[in-house]
């Protein structure tokens, strides 16, 4: 999987080269909004992309996650964020390819909904973390999640799409 692509070009290379070196499958880490806003082209040139939610954030909001005066803008919650995941799940739903969470974003049980309400098809958190997922999405139909995520996309900012989501019934 090659990190931090930004053009479909960078992606046609490292997919072409992983296939010429004998691998079968071949994927991208989109970890910037050009990529994200361009998934569809992305997409269709390799197997699969797993989304980098930290940096798609820290990018997304131009808050450099090390710099604690600016450290409030580093939610994968906010709104505009939840839209570049959403343009890279509806980009993966269309072209049937695989698309994934890496990071504690998908660790957070209410978000996890929201991700796969958007279209992604797996998440990668740490251990500890499975459990209260699983059982959280065990809740859900995915139109709940679907739903989720539309409430959440409709919020004007991280806050309200989390409250927006935690006042839902999945039920």
């Amino acid at each position: 999987m090659a990190p931090r692509v930004a053009t479909v070009d960078e992606t046609r290379y490292f997919t072409g080269r992983a296939k010429e070196l004998g691998l079968k499958t071949a994927g991208v880490m989109i970890e910037v909004p050009a990529a994200a806003l361009l998934a569809d082209r992305i997409l269709a040139a390799t197997d699969f992309a797993s989304i980098g939610t930290n940096d798609l954030t820290q990018y997304t909001m131009a808050a450099d996650r090390m710099l604690g005066s600016v450290a409030s803008f580093q939610d994968p919650w906010h709104p505009a964020v939840l839209k570049l995941v959403g343009e890279i799940g509806t980009a993966g739903t269309a072209l049937s390819k695989p698309v994934g969470v890496c990071g504690e974003a998908a660790a957070d049980p209410k978000l996890a909904v929201v991700l796969v309400g958007l279209g992604v098809t797996t998440l990668s958190m740490s251990a500890p973390a499975i459990a209260d997922v699983r059982d959280e999405l065990a809740r859900w139909t995915l139109a709940g999640a679907r739903d989720a995520a539309e409430q959440a996309l409709a919020a004007e900012d991280a806050a309200g799409a989390r409250a927006a989501v935690e006042a839902l019934d999945p039920a």
